[in-house]
């Protein structure tokens, strides 16, 4: 496999990524969010604008991504890291996040989302992170040493 293919399985497999934000002194924190994307750039959730980590987006929308195989043995693991710019989806992008959403979450035994869910009262949100970079592990015998990749 080349890169680009063993980031995109390592994405394709997961079905959390852990998201880091910082708050507006810096003050790191991390959620793992149930997720899905689009051509491996796109990357959407939904969360409560209320907690930790939205909030940290509303005052500073740089966030990292990774996404890995939690289960897989020590030495043996592969993820993908990313940076990104995330942001709360509303308006003419909408319907379109959430269509993303809901094909993957009914894929893995979830529901259809729809705009009623992420409005008003209902206390959630949907959000999106589009990436501008990725990196695998290299396995080359270095630590953690990490290759720049194209997923495609």
């Amino acid at each position: 496999m080349n890169r680009g293919e063993i980031a995109r399985a390592v994405v394709d497999a997961g079905l959390y990524m852990v998201l880091a934000t910082a708050d507006g002194d810096g003050r790191p924190w991390s959620s793992p969010v149930y997720f899905a994307h689009e051509g491996y750039r796109a990357f959407f959730w939904v969360s409560s604008p209320n907690v930790r980590h939205s909030r940290n987006i509303a005052v500073r929308p740089e966030v990292g991504i990774s996404v890995f195989d939690s289960s897989a043995a020590i030495g043996t693991g592969q993820g993908v890291y990313m940076s990104a710019v995330a942001a709360r989806v509303a308006g003419e992008g909408l319907a379109h996040g959430l269509d993303v959403f809901s094909r993957r979450s009914v894929r893995h035994g979830g529901r259809v989302w729809t705009a009623e869910d992420v409005r008003g009262e209902s206390g959630i949100r949907l959000y999106r992170a589009l990436a501008v970079d990725h990196s695998i592990l290299a396995k080359d015998g270095q630590p953690d040493h990490r290759v720049a990749v194209d997923p495609g």
